[in-house]
């Protein structure tokens, strides 16, 4: 979960004050606000520009290298151009490809780094939108869910060996889930009186409760892409960004299975009131965005290196979600994360070397 139990560094221990969406005041889940800029601040080498929009990256082709990139104040409408040895391109999934396609040149026509024609393609977000709740009536006694910051995982259990084979679809999910009493909100609404009675009732905690979902895994499809409108403009003079994505059978049939088997390990577990579902929810509804410029040996269907270098701009490094060749089940931003530190270890060694 990426949350400490312990100070570290000046951050403070998670204290389960339910606050991770706003920023933890303790700094104890994992943010960039939380820890890395402040580290890398402490450096001494870190300039922040807030309300600074990327809109292309400068190619050379005497050197074969990027070379700077131009900037636009979102606030003043100032161009910039800062120039870099190297250059590492982390806007997220569909911003990075965006700016990637929006660096057009000589070299590369069609956006930096697009010789193989797959930038923009292959984008892939995790479904998380079957699964099933349920009440259970026992442990009244207790209503404390304990000091951590998250519920449960069941880790995949699909499609790893003989026994756990499903025929009609690829690949697996693992489960996420919540238990919890049901509390006031939950219980306003009962059919109880005005008054003490009904005080008292929303007072008094209810049934424990399980909530729990599938988080499926997305196979890359060539047609699930991102590409820049040829017409259609920013107020900063940058082009729009279409998205054109689905799920599709494979990802259905795996929903199916995600919400009965969700349903039987409640109804095994003893739970009354099972209740199975399929928000059919849109994709980019998980926010685990992937794909779109993925690594690759063979220049000729990929865009990076297996060092997250751009094949033909070799000081340029992609490691953020666009990266991925396959999207798993997991949540994949600690994935991105170790990505990053291997690729900046590299690149550091590679400019010690003069090799870039």
């Amino acid at each position: 979960m990426a949350n400490l139990t312990r100070n570290l560094n000046g951050r403070g221990p998670c204290m389960n004050r339910n606050l991770c969406n706003r920023g933890c005041p303790f700094s104890a889940y994992f943010s960039s606000n939380s820890a890395t800029i402040p580290a890398a601040m402490a450096t001494g080498n870190l300039e922040l520009r807030p309300f600074s929009i990327v809109t292309e990256i400068i190619y050379d082709d005497k050197t074969q290298k990027a070379k700077s990139v131009v900037v636009v104040d979102a606030i003043t409408n100032k161009t910039y151009e800062f120039s870099a040895k190297i250059i590492f391109v982390n806007a997220s999934t569909i911003a990075t490809t965006a700016l990637l396609l929006n660096s057009k040149s000589n070299r590369f026509p069609n956006g930096l780094g697009n010789d193989s024609g797959e930038l923009g393609h292959n984008l892939m977000d995790h479904h998380s939108s079957a699964g099933a709740s349920g009440r259970y009536s026992g442990f009244q006694d207790k209503y404390y869910k304990g000091r951590r910051p998250c519920g449960f995982l069941i880790p995949r259990f699909r499609n790893l060996d003989k026994a756990s084979d499903k025929v009609d679809f690829l690949r697996g999910y693992n489960i996420q889930g919540d238990g919890e009493r049901l509390e006031w909100g939950d219980r306003k609404n009962d059919d109880i009186a005005f008054g003490a009675d009904f005080k008292n009732h929303i007072a008094t905690p209810g049934d424990w409760t399980i909530w729990m979902a599938g988080w499926g895994e997305c196979l890359p499809y060539h047609e699930n892409r991102v590409y820049l409108s040829d017409t259609e403009k920013d107020k900063w003079g940058q082009p729009l960004v279409h998205i054109d994505f689905s799920f599709k059978e494979n990802e259905a049939k795996m929903m199916d299975d995600i919400k009965d088997a969700c349903g039987q390990m409640l109804t095994e577990a003893g739970f009354d009131g099972v209740n199975t579902f399929k928000y059919n929810k849109p994709g980019g509804s998980t926010v685990h965005e992937m794909g779109t410029a993925r690594m690759g040996n063979d220049p000729k269907t990929s865009v990076l290196n297996k060092h997250n270098q751009i094949h033909a701009a070799k000081n340029v490094f992609v490691t953020d979600g666009s990266c991925m060749t396959s999207s798993a089940c997991q949540n994949p931003s600690l994935t991105y994360m170790a990505l990053t530190a291997r690729a900046c270890s590299f690149a550091f060694d590679q400019l010690s070397k003069g090799l870039l």
